[in-house]
């Protein structure tokens, strides 16, 4: 990682947060403080919290921000190296080993890169530009396939049956996800840095909300955000997200806003995503308002 510590020297972590800023990210001292370190130090970033809380999101805007490359793994249960790496294209290579059968000119070998199907984390290897690799949700991966991608990353450098061992190319910043569906190797956790994204304050998440909806009233962005926080306060199957506080202040504006609490009400599927929340939120919330 020496061409971003040649880099780093030249900037700040308030210089961090106005490039996240520029690219619609509003950030705070911890967020900014754990990136500066990930790129001076070259390790990656683990980053876990509530679902909605601009964990994928950051991924994608140091990317933009920095000018590097995005590329993405996104987790589930069941993910193999194939899918995570890159695979044969098995009807290509029988397709070549016809057409040799039939001229006796050209080669049978079938085992080249060119048959040679890549994903995510093979392109971000061999990617030239300086790049940002998300592996999305890591904790929804089984432990055989965290623990290869803790060595490919450690190792800088993946081997492939067949085909060879492929080394780190660029400048590779790597940032996990985790919803804690399950505990992470302490391999995992001690090799990256350590980032928890909870809820925002308030005052944050109004900012959050006017940095994606400039054109929203300030009553109205405030209005909504202190009621979600109350709703958050509450025991529900899911709180509202982020994502969800943004989407609500937007249904809320392009509703009318005359009778603030009828059209929250009206639109509140937007933020509650269950009927027993729904309930909840209208006997506890609206029912008192």
């Amino acid at each position: 990682m020496k061409v971003w510590k040649l880099q780093v020297e030249n900037i700040s972590i308030k210089d961090i947060d106005k490039s996240l800023l520029k690219a619609n990210y509003v950030s705070n001292n911890e967020i900014s403080t754990t990136l500066y370190l990930s790129f001076l130090l070259g390790r990656p970033m683990l980053i876990e919290g509530p679902p909605g809380v601009g964990k994928t999101e950051l991924a994608k805007v140091v990317a933009e921000a920095f000018d590097r490359d995005f590329f993405r793994i996104q987790c589930y249960e069941g993910i193999t190296f194939e899918q995570i790496v890159g695979e044969w294209n098995y009807q290509k290579q029988l397709l070549h080993l016809e057409a040799a059968k039939q001229d006796s000119n050209r080669e049978d070998k079938i085992f080249d890169e060119e048959f040679f199907i890549r994903r995510p984390l093979l392109n971000a290897f061999l990617n030239e530009k300086a790049s940002v690799l998300l592996i999305d949700e890591i904790d929804k991966a089984d432990e055989e396939v965290e623990s290869f991608l803790l060595q490919a990353l450690g190792e800088q450098e993946i081997t492939i049956n067949d085909l060879g061992t492929f080394q780190l190319m660029n400048d590779l910043i790597v940032i996990l996800t985790s919803n804690s569906q399950r505990s992470l190797l302490d391999e995992t956790k001690d090799r990256c840095l350590f980032l928890y994204i909870p809820y925002p304050t308030i005052e944050r998440e109004i900012e959050i909300v006017k940095s994606k909806i400039p054109e929203a009233d300030d009553e109205t962005v405030s209005a909504v955000v202190k009621l979600v926080h109350d709703i958050r306060n509450l025991n529900l199957m899911k709180k509202p997200s982020v994502r969800g506080t943004v989407d609500w202040v937007r249904s809320v504006t392009n509703l009318g806003t005359r009778n603030l609490d009828e059209s929250l009400e009206s639109s509140i599927g937007v933020a509650i995503k269950t009927e027993s929340d729904k309930k909840r939120v209208i006997k506890d919330i609206f029912n008192k308002r």
